[in-house]
């Protein structure tokens, strides 16, 4: 077999490819197998049915198709693998000759992964912003705590913002109850805003024992969207008492002993949810520097499938809220056009990043052990809501663990990117990424090579 490779873009290419007859053999033998598994003819057993028979009753025509479309793909992935393609996708094939006894020729459009330079990427500078922690934010914090400690005590008044109340909601549609929207006994915090548009407001000033109707529209069930009139009964009014933010509640609700340890705990703890944050932000400053320096083309087939991705799994998303397109577009504050402009910018991005890191990896020599895919099996188990086992099934069955390797791989080397990168603040103070844990905090370095195990001589 003879192929050569012709560029038709820095995305995709041509094999073109020749055949000599005697190679299909294989396949010619297999097609006459096939068809006489699938015919009977008077005087032999099914399945054994000489070639010649076959070409008299079936014709020669039929079983060169059949051989041609079993070695095609065989050839194909040949051609590939001998001119170190990096094709991405299906390729388009077009047999352009081939006569019984003759050569088979045919040509194959594909595209493929582009050709990339990196520059010398050591000391990449970036920027991202100061960690700031506002006095409102631990305050947040403390009164969350507080509330978590508080109790609810009921109360012989009209209902009021923040009070807990237990409501009855029945809804109904030109006189008629909808059955699917009927309630009892539900629980609700006022001005949470967690229930129907409306209710805050229907139950405010009302009294145990008081009803109200409103309009309203089901955020659920067969009249979702539609205007309904609910009947609100509250049946208990709550408020909660919360405790002092003191010492007595520090020992309580801590292990500190004073109110000031456990505030000084609480601003610790948001800064390292801070530095975290940060972290993260590191990571897309460096890698959209990156993607200014570097000339990365994106397929246009790869590119389409990207965007027709990132629709489908928005309509999903939007369907589980409940949101139409045009609320959507309206709470980003965006037009359609202004919205596809910025999803297919985005799409490419995404792609030319994966480029570049894969590139990387490559050069770096990354690789992804059991352990680190393991872990980021259970990551993604913990966010679809699975457990790690049905996961890992749905992987293996669909043929997801190459691209969740692909995933491991390319955070290392985006990691591996961050780490050698100059990263600093707004005010110029350099980031330290290195030795930034899970949690938030720093580890040690030098605690780190002390502890390491020594290495294991060498066995003869």
């Amino acid at each position: 077999m003879k192929s050569t490779v012709e560029s038709l873009s820095p995305t995709k290419v041509k094999l073109i490819v020749e055949v000599p007859f005697e190679e299909l053999k294989p396949s010619l033998d297999a097609a006459y197998q096939s068809i006489a598994s699938q015919i009977q003819v008077p005087g032999f057993r099914k399945g054994k049915i000489p070639p010649q028979v076959i070409d008299q009753r079936v014709g020669r025509g039929p079983v060169l198709e059949e051989a041609i479309n079993d070695a095609l793909p065989k050839l194909y992935s040949q051609a590939v693998q001998d001119n170190q393609v990096k094709a991405i996708g299906r390729p388009e094939v077009d047999v352009t000759e081939f006569n019984d006894k003759e050569s088979l020729q045919f040509s194959a459009e594909v595209e493929v992964r582009p050709e990339i330079t990196l520059p010398d990427l050591e000391g990449l500078e970036a920027e991202v912003e100061d960690i700031a922690i506002a006095d409102s934010e631990v305050e947040e914090q403390i009164e969350a705590l507080r509330q978590r400690f508080g109790s609810l005590n009921p109360v012989e008044r009209a209902v009021a913002d923040k009070d807990y109340i237990t409501i009855d909601l029945s809804a109904s549609k030109d006189g008629e109850k909808v059955e699917e929207a009927q309630a009892t006994g539900l629980s609700y915090q006022v001005g949470s805003g967690q229930l129907l548009d409306g209710l805050d407001e229907a139950v405010t000033g009302l009294s145990a024992g008081e009803s109200n109707t409103f309009v309203t529209q089901l955020v659920g069930g067969s009249l979702k969207g539609d205007d309904v009139d609910v009947e609100v009964t509250v049946t208990a009014v709550k408020e909660q008492e919360l405790p002092a933010f003191d010492d007595e509640f520090a020992q309580t609700a801590s292990e500190f002993d004073t109110a000031e340890e456990l505030k000084a705990d609480v601003q610790a703890r948001l800064e390292r949810g801070k530095r975290l944050e940060q972290a993260g932000e590191a990571r897309d400053a460096v890698l959209e520097k990156i993607l200014t320096l570097v000339d990365v083309p994106v397929p246009d087939g790869l590119l389409t499938d990207e965007l027709a991705a990132r629709k489908e799994n928005l309509e999903q998303q939007l369907g589980y809220s409940g949101m139409s397109f045009e609320q959507f577009l309206e709470g980003e504050e965006q037009t359609q056009e202004e919205f596809d402009e910025d999803l297919k910018k985005r799409s490419e991005d995404a792609i030319k990043a994966q480029f570049v890191l894969d590139l990387v990896a490559e050069q770096q020599e990354l690789s992804v052990n059991d352990q680190e895919l393991s872990e980021h099996i259970v990551r993604h188990a913990q966010r679809s809501g699975v457990s790690p086992d049905q996961f890992a099934q749905h992987a293996v069955e669909n043929n997801l663990v190459p691209s969740l390797v692909s995933e491991v791989v390319r955070g290392k080397a985006l990691a591996h990117l961050v780490e050698h990168a100059k990263v600093s603040d707004a005010s110029g103070n350099v980031i330290e990424l290195k030795t930034l844990q899970p949690d938030g905090t720093y580890a040690d370095p030098e605690a780190e090579v002390a502890e390491a195990p020594a290495e294991e001589p060498a066995k003869a």
